[in-house]
């Protein structure tokens, strides 16, 4: 997909990808994350997005939400361990409108105390919320397990205590210390010119101070196995097994991507599904996940069933792993599973909003973005050899932790 990147004197870039659809996309996604945020200040991040719609020094909130909504348009948000995200859909002649929202919502923001009190009710909400969905909460609390004591095993909503206790200080500190200007970029996909996209774009931006403050990140330590069970007041048993994978930057990420799609990805005809629901019967809900980090990743197996099938369950996914790691692919099938893995990439990319977002995380974690013929190329890459040693660093039973959400009594 041809794209173009313009740069400021500040750091910030514009992603300016053209598209001859009315419909327009476009994002900012600022490196910063609840992985950046110190212990006390849990879910420190994800309070600033919920705050940027609450008033700048110039709109309040009706007028921020309306800015948009009243052209028709959508705006969200969102954050992450690595990221905060804002992304818009709107109507091609509404750029300007939605460049200069992102802007002063994300640089303006005077995060005044009666919002601020407001809004923890509301993550407050939201937490109590989340508690009751354990198919949710066990991936948090499994992540704690894999990332003990690091920022990355915390909540993004944070606790309880954390969120009471955020100050409008702790805001401004973390946004100085946080929101480098170098790793901010603004994507545009739409019927735009380079040269319409790059002025509007300088418009709302060059004035931004510049700020390339050194990340302060360190990379989480290989955690122990660990084994827990919790009791809960739930009606249906949850597990989740994992452990610790590869980076953004491990050569064998593309491969650990094709791996989990084949073990149990998009689709109903992955290993695990075909065997643990429909053969078995035993799991109405079971997935596999692997999200890559910038410099450490997680995998995992989840699934839901009645507590008395857990055991078998377990025993079943170990007898697949296994089957993986003693039987490597052959070559056609591993070509089987590139070909599923590439035509499901190829179908994802008519979701616009979730392509630009995707390029532009791309552009700051590798400072470039890959073709479809790049991405498909390094699919058709992966080896036999690369996917037997990933099962066997990865599906080895002996180095997957495992937390279990049992109903009470």
């Amino acid at each position: 997909m041809e794209y173009n990147v313009h740069t400021l004197p500040n750091g910030i870039r514009l992603l300016h990808v053209p598209s001859a659809s009315a419909i327009s996309h476009a994002c900012i996604i600022i490196n910063s994350g609840s992985r950046d945020e110190n212990e006390s200040q849990s879910g420190l991040a994800h309070f600033i997005e919920h705050l940027i719609f609450k008033r700048t020094e110039k709109r309040n909130t009706n007028q921020i939400l309306n800015r948009l909504e009243s052209v028709g348009a959508d705006l969200n948000a969102y954050t992450t361990k690595e990221y905060t995200c804002i992304h818009a859909s709107f109507l091609h002649p509404y750029l300007d409108r939605t460049l200069e929202l992102f802007n002063d919502i994300v640089f303006h923001s005077t995060f005044p105390e009666d919002e601020m009190e407001k809004e923890k009710g509301v993550i407050l909400d939201e937490i109590a919320s989340y508690l009751d969905q354990p198919e949710e909460a066990i991936y948090d609390d499994f992540e704690d397990l894999v990332f003990a004591s690091h920022p990355l095993g915390r909540n993004i909503l944070g606790t309880t205590d954390s969120v009471n206790g955020l100050s409008q200080q702790d805001i401004k500190d973390f946004i100085s210390a946080n929101y480098q200007t170098d790793k901010i970029v603004i994507a545009v996909l739409g019927n735009y010119t380079l040269s319409k996209a790059v002025n509007i774009f300088t418009k709302y931006y060059a004035e931004i101070p510049e700020n390339h403050q050194q990340a302060n990140r360190t990379a989480p330590e290989k955690a122990q196995l660990v084994i827990r069970t919790d009791e809960k007041p739930i009606m249906q048993a949850h597990t989740m097994i994992g452990s610790q994978a590869y980076s953004l930057h491990h050569p064998f990420k593309t491969g650990l991507l094709l791996l989990n799609n084949l073990l149990c990805g998009t689709g109903m005809s992955s290993i695990l599904n075909l065997q643990i629901r429909e053969r078995h019967g035993i799991a109405y809900s079971i997935e596999s996940g692997y999200s890559p980090l910038s410099d450490t990743g997680i995998f995992t197996v989840y699934f839901g069933t009645d507590k008395e099938k857990v055991d078998r369950a377990l025993s079943l996914i170990y007898k697949e792993f296994k089957k993986v790691r003693e039987n490597p692919l052959t070559e056609v099938q591993l070509q089987k599973a590139k070909n599923k893995f590439i035509g499901q990439i190829a179908l994802g990319e008519e979701n616009r909003i979730g392509l630009i977002i995707s390029m532009a995380k791309s552009l700051i974690d590798y400072n470039k973005i890959d073709d479809l013929e790049t991405v498909f190329r390094k699919i058709e890459a992966v080896s036999t050899d690369d996917m037997a040693q990933i099962s066997t660093e990865i599906l080895d039973e002996k180095n997957l932790s495992i937390l279990t959400f049992y109903p009470l009594g």
